[in-house]
């Protein structure tokens, strides 16, 4: 075993290789292009000129910053609602729901084996003035609503709906580490339910809590298809504006200025998070 342990001490680079060039060309090359390409004058694809920080200039002067604003509120809102919402859920699958738990977590996953798209013209096709539910209510109850289609709550619930489970099974994994022991015995000296909820359960599960909330707006705030299929750009989120500027206005510089902000925002969100997470904890290593 020694002589293992000082072989694979001294061949680790080597065996690093691999993984390390297969990082280099489809990650840290791609990202080091799109660093490049920002820093060119405005609608060229030349290399040769000098760089510039002209894009950056002009997300400000044409006003691009309020796609970051609204991608960024929405996707804080989007983060509170399924907390809100999953972490009950979440304490029924992990602490009372027992075998029927299986069931209901395949219930909220056999949908990610569906495009993303194609659920969400379902809910158009549900939502749309005369559709399911609108024709529904107006056949059955004479209820006559407009359509619900097109608006800032449709681009949230599409949101919701999609990033559900990404909130929610970290949660499940936080609320799982809470010893039921722990709680019991805070109980028993007197604690209310909500004295438990608030300095125990909640502290203990908050590693999940973290973890699935960062997924969840991380998602949310490079989101593209709620807003287009279900808000009919009602509000334009930065995803949107990064598509437009690579596609129909062909300024790849743009383009690249407005993702490397965003790669710089995401970025400094995560590695903020996961400074303040023992991740040997969390991964029981310890």
């Amino acid at each position: 075993m020694p002589a293992l342990r000082a072989w694979l001490k001294q061949s680790g680079p080597l065996c690093a290789a691999p993984i390390s060039v297969l990082l280099l060309l489809g990650f840290a090359a791609p990202l080091a292009v799109v660093v490049g390409y920002s820093l060119m004058p405005p609608n060229t694809f030349d290399f040769a000129h000098l760089p510039t920080i002209e894009n950056f200039v002009s997300i400000v002067r044409d006003s691009y910053y309020r796609s970051f604003l609204w991608a960024f509120g929405l996707a804080v809102l989007t983060v509170v609602i399924l907390l809100v919402l999953c972490y009950p859920l979440a304490y029924g699958i992990a602490k009372l729901f027992g075998r029927w738990s299986m069931l209901l977590t395949l219930v909220l996953v056999i949908p990610l084996f569906v495009s993303e798209n194609i659920r969400l013209f379902g809910w158009v096709l549900f939502l749309i003035k005369g559709g399911v539910l609108l024709g529904a209510l107006q056949t059955w109850f004479g209820v006559e609503l407009g359509g619900l289609l097109y608006s800032v709550p449709a681009i949230v619930f599409g949101l919701v709906y999609v990033y559900l489970p990404f909130m929610l099974f970290p949660l499940v994994l936080g609320v799982s580490m809470v010893s039921s022991e722990v709680t019991e015995a805070a109980g028993d000296l007197g604690a209310n339910r909500w004295q438990i909820f608030t300095q125990i359960e909640l502290p203990l599960a908050m590693p999940g809590v973290l973890i699935g909330s960062l997924l969840t707006f991380v998602l949310a705030l490079g989101s593209l298809a709620e807003a287009k299929i279900l808000g009919g750009q009602a509000v334009i989120m930065i995803a949107d504006d990064i598509e437009t500027a690579f596609t129909f206005s062909q300024n790849w510089p743009l383009g690249s200025a407005l993702a490397v902000l965003l790669l710089l925002l995401v970025g400094g969100l995560v590695l903020y998070v996961l400074s303040r997470l023992d991740l040997d904890a969390i991964l029981g290593r310890r």
